[in-house]
């Protein structure tokens, strides 16, 4: 079975801008950046209609896939665009429309295969070995600008990212939206803080806000009132309860451990 859930910034009324899907052998996710062009909300949903039931390989292919359907996107909110004034055009002609990916096809019971480009993120889960593998490069690297998949601009192929997921009985794959992929990834990295003693010092020593959120999880973690092997369970039932998922949310933001965002989580049991 496939289960997901979504909220929008609880902080404000502005729209959610991920968009999502998850069925029998499709999970994916795409976050809307608002912060580049227009109509983010717009195109993460299109790029979540159209992904090919075929898995992408290769990033010529992800590529061939972008370049494909980009064009009569384009032009539909071109139109659109042209009903707004001239600062919303600039804006469109020059930025255009920006998202993430990241997708899961489980191809037999026991193999997925999956594709990211961008800060969203692809994990499998072992809940017997603790193993946690995922597609991202570390956590450090939520602090730099995402890569982003542009309704109008090339692709950059260092952005891609592929693999395959080998699943066991007590695997659990899923895929989630750069606040939830940041908290799950800091908080196994606290959980297992003398495995990734050089990455936790590299970001505490930046004194960034990530230092801030890290250093309060090491504390937490350090106290025993976080388990990661707890909080992953909380967090894989997300999917299953909005109210919780919402109520978790607002409290993690407010210890500080959870940045204001929109919010996404899909999953495969």
């Amino acid at each position: 079975m496939s289960h997901k859930v979504t909220l929008p910034k609880y902080t404000d009324t502005t729209p959610n801008e991920d968009s999502c899907i998850a069925i029998d052998d499709l999970i994916a996710i795409s976050d809307g950046a608002g912060g580049c062009g227009v109509f983010a909300s717009d195109w993460s949903k299109y790029l979540i209609d159209k992904i090919p039931h075929k898995p992408i390989t290769s990033f010529e292919e992800f590529d061939n896939w972008i370049d494909s359907i980009w064009e009569p996107f384009y032009n539909k909110h071109e139109e659109i665009a042209k009903e707004y004034d001239g600062i919303f055009q600039k804006k469109f002609y020059t930025e255009g429309s920006c998202a993430t990916i990241a997708v899961v096809w489980r191809l037999r019971f026991d193999y997925c295969y999956y594709i990211a480009y961008g800060d969203s993120v692809v994990f499998h889960y072992n809940k017997t070995s603790g193993k946690l593998e995922h597609s991202f490069t570390k956590l450090a690297d939520f602090s730099n600008p995402p890569h982003l998949i542009s309704c109008k601009d090339p692709l950059q192929e260092e952005g891609f990212k592929k693999g395959e997921f080998v699943l066991e009985n007590d695997s659990v794959v899923f895929a989630a939206s750069d606040a939830i992929s940041h908290f799950v990834l800091m908080m196994y990295m606290v959980s297992h803080s003398d495995k990734y003693e050089e990455d936790i010092n590299e970001i505490i020593s930046s004194k960034s806000s990530d230092a801030t959120m890290l250093s309060l999880a090491l504390k937490l973690a350090n106290q025993k009132e976080i388990s990661f092997d707890v909080l992953i369970n909380d967090i894989l039932n997300w999917c299953d309860n909005q109210e919780k998922f919402q109520k978790d949310i607002v409290a993690l933001n407010k210890k500080g451990l959870i940045d204001i965002d929109d919010y996404t989580i899909v999953k495969f049991d």
